[in-house]
């Protein structure tokens, strides 16, 4: 049964509308940022670099000088369209500075996401098909180790093995992968490895939940009693519905990737947004702590609202209150 085209749009429409009053709030927090720092940003961001010209010269241009309520519209303003101010540390744009880290945080989230996925769905499955055995508890707690390991612990390990042990894999650096694909499968192998056991720890868990929460479902019930084989109730019925929630939790942990690996890119001297960020809060870089932090918060956005609206697309059953 599909979904009336009305209530598709409804339901996209209240997506919207929510992603845009959040986004909105995400803008007041932002700007919030700079006018809650301790004392004046511009003096503690210049340091030993203060003179008055130069502290004049950057609160003119960072807008600092201006009434507040003229502040806050002027950022709102400038980063609908694309304007978020200057680089206090090398007066470059941020936008400019944001967008060139920006495809190493999103190859490193993905490739991390594609290994979770391999990980995180075979062994969910498994481990719920075979529920109180001994692989089972195995699967369980490998996932609880997976996620009560911190990940900055994870890559110094894999570092020590694969790197200073084993000689195989660089531990740092970044190549892009439309300069050389091989290279760079090279150097995104630890630090997504490391991502993806995370994340694959997580989603083993949910994709568990899901097949048993399946299993036990009445058309399940009514698919054994009309005597379906094993085979195709397992695959037929258990999974292919247990996969559905899969598109939500792995929408999820993207997101989370997306705005979550500072740790690992400073571990493994990836230049992506997570190490823009730790060297922004380093140096007090106000305007790209700033930037970095909505860019991030889009992103997040934008992954739940492509999953809401394939969810919509996939799942029949989804009906706005």
């Amino acid at each position: 049964m599909r979904m009336q085209p009305s209530r598709v749009l409804r339901f996209l429409g209240v997506r919207f509308v929510s992603s845009a009053v959040v986004l909105l709030g995400v803008l007041v927090v932002v700007f919030a940022i700079v006018q809650l720092v301790p004392g004046d940003p511009v003096r503690l961001a210049l340091g030993t670099r203060y003179t008055p010209e130069a502290y004049e010269a950057l609160r003119a241009a960072s807008g600092l000088d201006r009434p507040l309520p003229e502040q806050f519209v002027g950022y709102v303003g400038g980063a609908l369209t694309g304007d978020l101010g200057v680089s206090f540390r090398n007066g470059e744009p941020v936008t400019t500075t944001l967008l060139s880290r920006l495809p190493a945080t999103i190859s490193l989230a993905l490739a991390g996401l594609a290994i979770a996925l391999v990980i995180a769905v075979p062994a969910g499955i498994w481990s719920a098909l075979r529920e109180g055995r001994v692989s089972d508890a195995i699967v369980r707690t490998a996932s609880q180790f997976g996620v009560s390991v911190p990940d900055f612990w994870l890559g110094m390990l894999l570092i020590s093995l694969f790197s200073v042990t084993l000689g195989l894999l660089p531990a740092s650096g970044y190549t892009a992968i439309t300069d050389n694909p091989a290279e760079w499968a090279r150097r995104v192998a630890l630090p997504a490895l490391t991502v993806g056991l995370v994340a694959g720890a997580i989603m083993t868990r949910y994709i568990r939940a899901a097949v048993l929460d399946v299993a036990s479902a009445g058309f399940v019930r009514t698919a054994v009693s009309k005597g379906l084989p094993r085979r195709v109730v397992t695959f037929r019925h258990i999974v292919r519905n247990a996969l559905v929630p899969v598109l939500t939790i792995a929408g999820i942990q993207l997101a989370t990737i997306l705005g979550g690996v500072i740790v690992v890119e400073v571990v493994f001297a990836w230049p992506g947004l997570g190490r823009l960020v730790y060297d922004a809060v380093a140096a007090r870089d106000y305007p790209l702590i700033q930037g970095a932090v909505l860019l991030i918060a889009v992103m997040f956005l934008l992954v739940n609202l492509l999953v809401d609206v394939l969810y919509a697309v996939i799942d029949p059953r989804i009906r706005v209150s």
